[in-house]
């Protein structure tokens, strides 16, 4: 198991399930509900969308016929990645936001990896001090301070 685990140290371990029931030419909803789960939870669970638990992982171990643990560690081997990329972070703290900053949109859904750029911009234009420092912490300075250079260069160009 070792070498298996380490052969997919770090991947979510739905994408190893979706592979090993693709291989096996296994149906998602017949193979769930023959271990006594929700087709809506092995999909979740298949496209990365939720994580699998401990009890669950021991019912597809043992239908599929993979050693005992395998699909647990790597689920562990996943949880460290996350923890190392600080995914546990992945929103700005909302008490210290206002959510009147993005009236436009469901400060929920915002993207804030992806859309980076114009959160910057929108808290630098109409944040106080805490919002900045806030978003400073967040996004760090070297990156906050390129969205400010990008926004100096607009103001000076002709």
């Amino acid at each position: 198991m070792i070498a298996y685990a380490e052969k997919y140290k770090g991947i979510h371990p739905g994408r190893v399930l979706k592979r090993e029931l693709k291989k096996r030419s296994l149906k998602q909803r017949p193979f769930a509900l023959s271990i006594g789960e929700h087709p809506q939870t092995l999909n979740a669970i298949t496209n990365e969308r939720r994580d699998l638990n401990t009890a669950l992982a021991l019912k597809i171990e043992s239908k599929l016929g993979l050693k005992e643990g395998s699909l647990v560690l790597l689920q562990a081997f996943y949880d460290i990645k996350k923890e190392k990329e600080g995914r546990n972070t992945r929103t700005p703290d909302f008490s210290i936001l206002r959510k009147s900053l993005f009236w436009d949109t469901d400060i929920e859904k915002i993207d804030w990896k992806g859309k980076y750029k114009a959160v910057i911009r929108r808290v630098l234009e109409r944040g106080n001090a805490l919002e900045k420092n806030e978003i400073s912490r967040f996004y760090g300075a070297k990156k906050v301070a390129a969205v400010t250079n990008s926004m100096n260069d607009m103001t000076t160009s002709p």
